[in-house]
């Protein structure tokens, strides 16, 4: 079985910015490529996923967010860095109705877990949202982490998380952290 680093987009990989569809809106977050290639280098799949309501308000098209994201992997593959799947949920529940891919759920997730037959318990998944890091929990993730480089964190949502850095810039910290873990598992 597989392990993978779960990555959110908005505020993990780039800058947060309310509906995000623009490529020349989009700012990637200092030390994501190096992250990326990090944890690939440690045998990691490196998956994102991605609320996506903006999709659902009819803000930008299910075209506007391939483009971007065909554009985001392009851009990793010229820095050394590549991204194994990007999966979105286009919905939201005030106007589509309940899924079970948007976070919190663990549709996306569980996806990819069986795409890329993955070990829950020996993969990461890296969020800026409370919805994260419950949609780790709800797919039975190793470690669930949250960075302050997106939206507010209260006390409460940090508390959920097993660790709280400032961004995915942290990597190092956070392998730190992982090693720990499946460490502690082994015993």
């Amino acid at each position: 079985m597989n392990k993978a680093l779960f990555l959110d987009r908005d505020g993990v990989i780039n800058v947060e910015k309310n509906y995000l569809y623009k490529i020349d809106d989009f700012e990637f977050i200092d030390g994501v490529f190096d992250a990326v290639g990090f944890f690939r280098r440690y045998g990691f799949k490196v998956i994102v996923v991605t609320n996506q309501a903006g999709i659902a308000r009819d803000l930008y098209s299910e075209k506007d967010f391939a483009e971007l994201t065909t554009w985001m992997l392009n851009r990793f593959l010229e820095e050394g860095s590549e991204l194994d799947a990007v999966l979105h949920c286009p919905h939201h529940p005030d106007i589509t109705g309940i899924c079970d891919c948007r976070k919190p759920a663990a549709g996306m997730i569980v996806s990819a877990m069986k795409q890329f037959d993955i070990d829950m318990q020996k993969s990461i998944l890296v969020g800026d949202k409370k919805s994260d890091i419950l949609a780790g929990g709800n797919a039975g993730m190793g470690l669930n982490i949250l960075v302050e480089s997106g939206h507010f964190l209260s006390d409460d949502d940090k508390r959920l998380a097993d660790l709280v850095v400032p961004s995915i810039a942290s990597y190092e910290k956070i392998f730190r952290v992982y090693c720990a873990k499946v460490s502690q598992k082994n015993k």
